[in-house]
C-alpha cells in the first residue's frame, strides 16, 4: 500500500495538521485491524484510506490510532488535495464515508460539503466542563452545545485569547466527560477581531490530546455560532487553531444559502512510502 504524509490547512510543509493518506487500488479491502495498525504506526490523528470508485467517485474511512472514526476534515482536505496533485480529483467529486456522501470541489483549493448541521444538545451545567479545562468557576455568557457536522463536537466559549491558549485540560476529565456525552472532542474557541475565532480542540478520548486542525468540529462551531446569532445563516468564516501547539493552522467555513456548510483549505505533501 502506498501511503503519504500530508499537512493539512497549511500551504508549507510542517505547518497545518499532519494526516496520514493511504492510496488503495480499487480491489483492495484491507481488514478494518490492518487499517487500524496502519494508523497506529503512523501516530498521526487520523489516517484515511482512499480508494477511488469511478472518476468523481471515492471511498474514504478513517482511523485514529485507537479506532475508526466516521468522518474527519483535516484527513478529507489532505486526501483530497493529494488527489489532485496526483491528477486523480479534479473539479466536482463525491466522497463515500460513514457519516454520508458528501460533495467536494477539488481544485487548489479543496472544499468539503459537511454533514446536515445541527445542534444535539445543550450543557445546562458546565461546571465540571469547565473544571477539567482548568477554568473551575467560570461562567460563559454564550451556551455550552454539543454540535454536529459529520461528528459531536463540545462547543465550549472561554473570554478571550490568553485565557485559551493557557488552558492546562485534565486528559482523564476531558475523556470522562466526552465518553458520557458521546462527543468526539471539547472544542475551545474564543470570538475575536482578526478571525471569527480562535480555537483549541481536545480528543483524548481518541487518543488525541490536541489536534492543530479540525475541519468537522469548526464546520459545527461555524453553525453553532451562527445558531447563537454570532455570525450571518450565509457567508464566509475563517477560524485559526494549532497557535499553541506551534502549528498554526487556517480553517476558512462557509454558509452556503442552502444552510448547507462547507470547510475548505490547501495541504501540502511531505513524504511519501511504502508499506511493506
Amino acid at each position: 500500500m502506498k501511503y503519504y504524509i500530508v499537512d493539512a490547512f497549511t500551504d508549507k510543509p510542517f505547518g497545518g495538521n499532519p494526516a496520514g493518506v493511504v492510496l488503495l487500488e480499487a480491489d483492495e479491502s484491507p481488514e478494518e485491524r490492518l487499517m487500524l495498525q496502519v494508523a497506529a504506526e503512523l501516530r498521526f490523528s487520523e489516517t484515511a484510506f482512499v480508494r477511488r470508485l469511478s472518476q468523481t467517485a471515492y471511498h474514504l474511512r478513517y482511523f485514529t490510532p485507537t479506532g475508526e472514526v466516521e468522518l474527519c476534515g483535516h484527513a478529507t482536505i489532505a486526501t483530497f488535495s493529494l488527489l489532485h496533485s496526483l491528477g486523480l480529483a479534479d473539479g466536482r467529486c463525491r466522497c463515500h464515508t460513514m457519516a454520508g456522501n458528501l460533495g467536494i470541489e477539488a481544485g487548489e483549493r479543496i472544499l468539503m460539503e459537511m454533514a446536515s448541521p445541527k445542534i444535539v444538545k445543550t450543557i445546562d451545567d458546565s461546571r465540571d466542563i469547565y473544571k477539567a479545562l482548568g477554568l473551575d468557576g467560570y461562567r460563559p455568557e454564550l451556551p455550552v452545545q454539543v454540535a454536529y457536522a459529520g461528528l459531536e463536537d463540545i462547543m465550549i466559549p472561554v473570554p478571550d485569547k490568553r485565557t485559551l491558549n493557557t488552558l492546562q485540560p485534565d486528559m482523564a476529565a476531558v475523556a470522562d466527560i466526552s465518553r458520557t456525552l458521546k462527543a468526539t472532542s471539547f472544542h475551545v474557541f474564543t470570538l475575536t477581531e482578526d478571525y471569527t475565532a480562535h480555537v483549541r480542540d481536545f480528543a483524548p478520548l481518541c487518543g488525541i490530546p490536541e489536534e492543530s486542525a479540525t475541519g468537522t468540529a469548526n464546520a459545527a462551531l461555524t453553525h453553532y455560532l451562527a445558531v447563537n446569532g454570532i455570525v450571518p445563516r450565509q457567508g464566509d468564516f475563517e477560524f485559526l487553531q494549532g497557535e499553541a501547539m506551534g502549528r498554526p493552522s487556517k480553517v476558512a467555513t462557509r454558509i452556503a444559502p442552502d444552510g448547507t456548510i462547507y470547510v475548505g483549505g490547501t495541504a501540502a505533501i511531505v513524504a511519501e512510502g511504502n508499506i511493506l
